[in-house]
């Protein structure tokens, strides 16, 4: 779960031990619930087709998802320009190209820009990418000296000796483990990632990232339905993948989003919102990702917008200790990446995270998979732990904590090699 990794742990376990008391991780006390059917439209009719689906059904879901959870965007910012910072066509013992590319964006006479970095095969002309984020800046996924070091604020951790909010050389290479760099790159796939914090700092302060480049006049916080901080992490992949267009080394029609644990609710919103997303990867996501509210297991709605009032639009504060009110749930958020790949990936140890709700919301995403002749999870029975299911819809509970393993990216490859690329 989040707090085994986080590094404020003990202040975290002092804080919210009347929360964490609270919690429940009994699969006997989940309440009994109705699972809403993503193929009834709120107004009662079904859907029995792709085309009915395409045409009624997924855009009510998205305005929903849009109006009281995520947020939306006040208006379109598209990229003002981007430049190339850095480039090395012969990078990690010859086998790859590396590219450190600047996005920049402007509007309301400010400026915000933000860094992807870019490792390629060497030998592969417009190569497949997977795309996420990381936390901690581009700098601690490799020990690649070559890489810039972000100057954007960053959350303290002591054990990376980030202080004072800076990020600098004694974090490089302290992520690592969490990307499987030359597996990605071993497998024919490019690897693209941005550090969150130059899109939108992770905390509750509306005046630093993108959000105050769409502000009306007088205007310091978005409105109650506006875009809370995974709505815009989300729209960060979603431009980066308008880069991706331009750039003749990307095959920017096999772009995979990834992400892990917050990351990877942000990285099924972008794939929810914009399909030109070729797959999509939710590791350890949890609540307010792919597990389902109703189950009240775990982390739940409230508990979510009370630690981080800030990832999602103020509506979503009606639901907090309400699930029941909730005319939806996070398989249909799922369902709206139909009939695109989906990859959902749990922790057996990680139970804040609900690896049942996360299967189950799979599950239950199926039918809506099934419309368009895919086939997805079509089972309630949970897979044995490291026994993955591998389907255009595919799961896996593996062995472990809240975290990105060797293990996840080598099923990750191994599904995009069958479903995406």
């Amino acid at each position: 779960m989040k707090l085994l990794t986080c590094f404020v742990c003990s202040f975290f376990i002092l804080s919210m031990s009347p929360i964490l008391s609270q919690t429940n991780y009994e699969e006997s006390k989940v309440p009994s619930f109705e699972v809403p059917d993503p193929l009834l439209t709120f107004s009662g009719y079904k859907i029995n087709s792709a085309k009915n689906w395409e045409k009624v059904r997924r855009p009510e879901l998205l305005r929903f998802f849009e109006n009281d959870i995520y947020g939306k965007i006040p208006k379109s910012l598209k990229i003002d320009s981007y430049t190339i910072l850095e480039q090395d066509n012969n990078v990690l013992n010859g086998k790859a190209k590396r590219k450190q590319v600047e996005l920049t964006f402007k509007n309301n006479g400010k400026t915000l820009s933000y860094t992807i970095l870019l490792y390629l095969p060497k030998n592969k002309v417009k190569a497949p990418v997977f795309l996420g984020y990381n936390f901690y800046g581009n700098h601690t996924i490799t020990e690649d000296k070559a890489v810039i070091i972000s100057s954007a604020w960053a959350n303290n951790n002591e054990s990376f000796g980030i202080k004072n909010n800076t990020l600098t050389e004694e974090s490089r290479g302290k992520r690592t483990n969490r990307w499987a760099v030359e597996k990605i790159l071993d497998a024919g796939y490019g690897l693209a990632t941005i550090y969150y914090g130059e899109v939108d700092p992770d905390k509750n302060d509306f005046s630093d990232g993108i959000h105050s480049l769409l502000y009306q006049q007088g205007q310091n916080q978005p409105k109650p339905a506006e875009w809370g901080s995974i709505a815009a992490w989300s729209w960060g992949m979603v431009r980066a993948l308008d880069y991706f267009e331009k750039d003749p080394d990307i095959d920017a029609s096999k772009v995979i989003a990834f992400g892990h644990s917050r990351l990877g609710k942000t990285s099924l919103w972008a794939g929810a919102t914009d399909k030109r997303f070729a797959g999509v990867i939710s590791n350890n996501s949890g609540c307010g990702g792919a597990a389902l509210s109703k189950r009240k297991f775990g982390e739940t709605i409230s508990v979510i917008n009370e630690r981080f009032p800030h990832w999602f639009c103020d509506n979503f504060n009606q639901y907090g200790d309400h699930e029941e009110a909730l005319p939806v749930d996070q398989h249909q958020l799922l369902a709206l990446i139909a009939p695109r790949p989906l990859y959902v990936a749990s922790a057996e140890e990680d139970q804040w995270a609900d690896p049942r709700g996360e299967f189950l919301s799979a599950h239950y995403a199926t039918q809506v998979y099934n419309l368009y002749g895919k086939k997805g999870i079509e089972t309630m029975e949970m897979p044995k732990v490291n026994e993955p299911i591998h389907n255009t819809v595919s799961y896996h509970i593996r062995t472990g904590k809240h975290d990105v393993t060797d293990y996840d990216w080598e099923n990750y490859i191994k599904w995009a090699n069958t479903f995406v690329k």
